[in-house]
């Protein structure tokens, strides 16, 4: 049975004031926060709001109320959705064609940020979105604001993201459970002759009939088959049809409530040739030696100095091109990056996928990951389906 939390509206709330905790120790006197569809995150971290077609934003003085900035479709949802109480319909965050609709109380960045300027006394201003905060909006911050400091803030965003409660841990369990349970009924319905596309529309049917969020998959399943398509690290699928005694990679997550939970899976049909079980069993053992290491306290650099020693005595080494855990949250892959070149250090309630990825094998490529909580006695599995497949089928 699949539970489906929420986060509570006083969870939101306490967000916003924690934040603005962190902007006054860093004299932040306005934070202003872009998301779009490919990092929906941040703006629905403090509101709930994650726009249908439209980008958002949310801008945060420190000295009054928040306000969200909506695109004109997607106006009446977000005062649907929105945890924060003022919202204004911005063009800037609207569709990419810069659709001229005819809709009343529309405002200019331009003049939403002099309104702001008349209000509060702005020194600085931190930009949430490095990599896709918009050129035309922050074009306008530096006529409005032209003596006023601007720096990057994701990392004060990340730093409180990172840990997450109770109620996080509870959608990504929900999430965990909804991706198991896709697999379970999607990987026995692979046969010779589906296409890769025949077996994303499975996985994805089974995730969305369970409740994971239609509009914001956590990423376009992928399930590349043979030496050519599994030798690409990312892919989208074809009409390529999958044969017996090859690789076929099944890649999937779910979102539910904006938390992300994934799952790869290795799947050889009929007999399984003895160099890929193999290196598949030594991947999934690999995999399973850094989860028993996830404790709190421990680096990034000894969880990857556990797996590549691994690696190495199997003769693997070569073929594994990066580390094997990186945070996962309301991003797939979330800040903070667990570096393998200095120490990140894991603490208690920050979530992560194990990811182990060989590269470049004579037959193919393939990942094996699985989603976890780092507990004080331990690692939290979220994604159950792995452990019963593997013991079946590779070991």
């Amino acid at each position: 049975m699949i539970n489906y939390p929420k986060i509570p509206d006083p969870e939101f709330r306490e967000r916003m004031l924690k934040f603005k905790e962190i902007m006054k120790k860093n004299t932040l006197d306005l934070v202003i926060i872009y998301s779009n569809l490919l990092d929906p995150s941040s703006v629905r971290y403090f509101s709930d709001v994650s726009p249908v077609n439209e980008s958002a934003a949310i801008i945060i003085p420190l000295e009054g109320e928040p306000l969200l900035c909506s695109g004109q479709a997607c106006h009446g949802w977000s005062e649907y959705k929105s945890k924060i109480r003022e919202i204004r319909i911005t063009p800037e965050v609207g569709e990419v064609a810069e659709v001229e609709y005819d809709i009343k109380n529309q405002y200019d960045f331009l003049d939403l940020l002099k309104e702001i300027k008349s209000k509060y006394s702005i020194k600085k201003i931190g930009i949430i979105g490095n990599t896709i905060f918009p050129y035309g909006i922050f074009k306008k911050i530096e006529i409005v604001f032209p003596d006023s400091e601007k720096t990057s803030a994701d990392s004060l965003i990340y730093e409180i993201r990172k840990i997450k409660s109770e109620n996080e841990i509870n959608c990504m369990k929900t999430a965990g459970k909804i991706i198991s349970n896709a697999f379970l009924y999607t990987i026995p319905r692979i046969k010779a002759g589906l296409t890769e596309l025949e077996i994303q529309a499975d996985l994805e049917y089974k995730i969305l009939q369970l409740g994971a969020e239609d509009h914001g998959l956590s990423f376009s399943p992928m399930v590349p088959s043979g030496p050519v398509h599994t030798n690409l690290c990312m892919n989208r699928n074809s009409l390529r049809k999958v044969l017996e005694s090859e690789i076929i990679v099944v890649a999937g997550g779910a979102l539910y409530e904006g938390y992300n939970a994934v799952i790869n899976t290795p799947v050889v049909l009929g007999k399984i040739p003895g160099e890929i079980k193999n290196a598949v069993k030594t991947g999934y053992e690999a995999l399973n030696l850094v989860a028993g290491s996830l404790k709190p306290g421990i680096s990034s650099k000894e969880l990857y100095d556990i797996y590549t020693t691994l690696l190495e005595k199997k003769g693997y080494g070569k073929y594994s091109p990066y580390g094997s855990v990186h945070c996962i949250g309301m991003l797939e892959c979330e800040s903070p990056w667990l570096s393998v070149y200095r120490d990140i250090y894991l603490e208690e309630n920050m979530t992560v996928a194990v990811d182990a990825y060989f590269e470049g094998l004579p037959w193919g490529s393939f990942r094996i990951e699985d989603t976890f909580v780092v507990r004080n006695t331990g690692a939290e599995l979220l994604t159950d389906f792995n452990t019963k497949f593997f013991s079946e089928n590779f070991l």
